[in-house]
């Protein structure tokens, strides 16, 4: 199974919120990485049908999703990043229902509403209303809809936000399950949850790709260039002003820094193995930094 995005764009009046993408994407989890506002939603939101592209196509197996219609959104579970409940539905009916929105038969809704619950650990909170579940209940509540069609393409937008170190592992958990022989494309904040489970990694700036690599080897275009040094506080501030500072950690009467540098920033710096996160702020620290200005 492959699911092809060709030349994929989508534009509001003169700006584009995602702008000539292509991508082949195989089975397994694919990690979509990018700043507010790089196109990540919208891209998502396309593949989904939610929004229609303004030129380009997806195509799941060589056919476009415009001619498989149906036959694609039965294939298809989203989980959007602002899921709505109906409170008022304990977890079980709220199952049973988006399966009869989906077109599944009752006795099949059955068994696959039962499964789901035991597989995302809310079968004792089965017949509790839906607004008494925490913020991880709801979370593995969306993805048990999301998964009661057993589709081949399933998309998730922030799923872990909001949660617990405990239900963000959880849910990992519950995600690596899920991506047998299935295409995920999880979009997330949370750099440590991608690392963790993605197979490939999807960078988004400014609407564009400008990175598609295995998770195994994603980190080679800056090894070499992450660097850990210790000093004093004092220095460590005129470091902020002149290096990307990916890290700052008081330890007893000096501060480790963490550093990405073509260079090494002084002579007591050492080399050390890039992460995740490390290509991540390499890519958008001027952005994250812009953010947190006041």
């Amino acid at each position: 199974m492959e699911l092809q995005l060709q030349h994929l764009s989508k534009q509001y009046k003169a700006a584009y919120a995602v702008k000539d993408v292509s991508a082949s994407l195989a089975p397994g989890v694919h990690g979509l990485l990018g700043a507010n506002g790089a196109g990540k939603t919208t891209l998502m939101r396309m593949i989904c049908g939610v929004l229609k592209p303004s030129s380009g196509g997806i195509y799941l197996n060589g056919h476009n999703i415009k001619e498989l219609g149906e036959r694609y959104y039965a294939n298809l579970g989203y989980m959007p990043q602002d899921f709505g409940f109906y409170p008022d539905f304990t977890g079980r009916e709220f199952l049973m229902y988006m399966a009869a929105v989906k077109g599944i038969d009752e006795k099949a809704a059955k068994r696959r509403t039962e499964k789901l619950l035991y597989m995302v650990n809310l079968t004792e909170a089965a017949d509790k209303k839906v607004k008494s579940y925490s913020g991880g209940m709801k979370q593995r509540l969306g993805i048990a809809q999301a998964e009661l069609n057993d589709p081949a393409i399933l998309i998730l937008d922030e799923p872990t936000a909001g949660l617990d170190p405990k239900e963000r592992i959880r849910f990992r958990n519950i995600i690596s399950d899920f991506a047998k022989e299935k295409v995920v494309i999880l979009s997330t904040h949370i750099v440590s949850d991608v690392s963790y489970i993605a197979d490939t990694i999807l960078m988004m700036k400014q609407g564009k790709f400008i990175l598609h690599e295995p998770m195994t080897s994603v980190t080679d275009s800056i090894r070499g260039r992450v660097w850990e040094l210790f000093t004093d506080e004092k220095t460590a501030e005129k470091y902020g002003g002149h290096f990307s500072v990916v890290n700052l950690h008081h330890e007893e009467n000096s501060v480790r820094l963490r550093i990405i540098s073509e260079a090494p920033p002084a002579q007591d710096a050492y080399m050390v193995e890039p992460s995740l996160e490390d290509l991540f702020l390499y890519h958008f620290s001027e952005e994250t930094s812009r953010k947190d200005q006041p």
